[in-house]
């Protein structure tokens, strides 16, 4: 297929810069057989049944973009400064983690980066220092930072920002209410330099009503790099390469998951990294294994699903790899008039946007 199959117009509008408040008030878009409803989040535990499984992701945000300096010996010993920004996206090592970097054409290695306070003594520890090892063709580069292990882990959050994603950062820069607003009620393990952006929806309460609607609820974790926000660039699906995440499923939420399976319930999951993780972790013949490594998996019409029932996700990006994944499990055809639908009646868009329940087309 090629990626122009999956373009539509969204007007700049739909970007949603704010999440709703509360976050359960959101507009939900259930899309099942080709019908649409319009709903909100809240309505969720009346579209799910007893004995379903809910799957999400319980990865936390981590304050990945960090700005500093680049360092380089120029002529007749004097030092050579850059400003450059970084943004982590997979951790490699105890003190290495792979990061995009901007402006990242003249990075080579040896090249010493300064985190965080630059050029003043008083900052020593509010700064953060790494030499690049390695630079690869897909715009990756290898850090390794003089600290490793929970005290480089202090460190990021120290200098670190947020992370929010380019679209939301180019109408509006990062603040103190991004650091509650884009983590999940769910967040348990540090590692994503994205958020699980389905899980923004929910809250205590939501969670309550879906448990005694006699849904079981489910944790798997999926640290999101940064290459979620990557354009396809690729004109042909078969030529785009998808960027590693580090993924767990648990032998006892694998087990419990084979059980609901078992007894005819769904398998109900959070976002799409909750859903690319179970697919990762479940074998052709339906069964989920425990996992415990990086994924590649990327997912375009076509693919048979293994696991997933029902999705419930945010709206995405034109031509992007998230996309290409729910029209895979709904339909293409659905999609683009479910989209068509979201934008015509003013659903906001993205990761502080509103939400779609999708259930897989039976083609899937």
């Amino acid at each position: 297929m090629r990626t122009a199959d999956f373009d539509f117009d969204l007007p700049e509008e739909r970007i949603a810069l704010r999440p709703a408040e509360p976050r359960d008030s959101a507009r939900l878009l259930v899309v099942q057989g080709g019908a649409l409803q319009d709903r909100a989040i809240r309505d969720l535990p009346g579209f799910l049944r007893p004995g379903d499984a809910l799957v999400f992701n319980d990865t936390r945000v981590i304050p990945a973009r960090l700005s500093g300096v680049r360092h380089r010996p120029g002529p007749e010993g004097e030092t050579l400064s850059v400003a450059v920004e970084a943004t982590l996206h997979h951790r490699d090592a105890p003190d290495a983690w792979s990061a995009f970097m901007k402006p990242g054409k003249r990075i080579k290695p040896g090249d010493r980066i300064r985190l965080g306070c630059e050029g003043d003594a008083a900052c020593d520890l509010g700064r953060l220092d790494a030499t690049v090892v390695a630079k690869g063709e897909d715009g990756l580069v290898a850090l390794r930072f003089d600290l490793s292990g929970p005290a480089l882990d202090d460190a990021i959050r120290d200098v670190g920002v947020m992370p929010l994603p380019p679209y939301i950062a180019a109408k509006r820069p990062e603040d103190d209410r991004d650091r509650s607003d884009y983590q999940t009620v769910f967040a348990q393990h540090d590692g994503s330099v994205a958020a699980p952006t389905a899980g923004l929806h929910f809250t205590p309460a939501l969670l309550e009503a879906i448990q005694a609607r006699g849904v079981s609820t489910h944790a798997v974790t999926l640290h999101v790099g940064a290459g979620t926000f990557l354009p396809v660039k690729a004109d042909d699906l078969s030529d785009h390469r998808m960027h590693s995440e580090w993924g767990e499923v648990s032998a006892e939420t694998a087990a419990a998951l084979n059980a609901v399976r078992a007894s005819g319930g769904r398998i109900v999951c959070v976002g799409t990294t909750s859903l690319r993780l179970l697919e990762s972790a479940t074998t052709e013949d339906g069964v989920v294994r425990p996992f415990h490594g990086d994924t590649v998996i990327f997912i375009t019409p076509g693919y048979a699903f293994r696991a997933a029932d029902v999705l419930l996700t945010n709206f995405h990006l034109p031509k992007s790899t998230l996309f290409m994944l729910v029209s895979a499990f709904a339909g293409l055809d659905t999609m683009k008039a479910a989209y068509a639908h979201a934008v015509a009646d003013g659903y906001r868009f993205y990761s502080y946007g509103d939400g779609s329940l999708l259930f897989r087309n039976a083609a899937a």
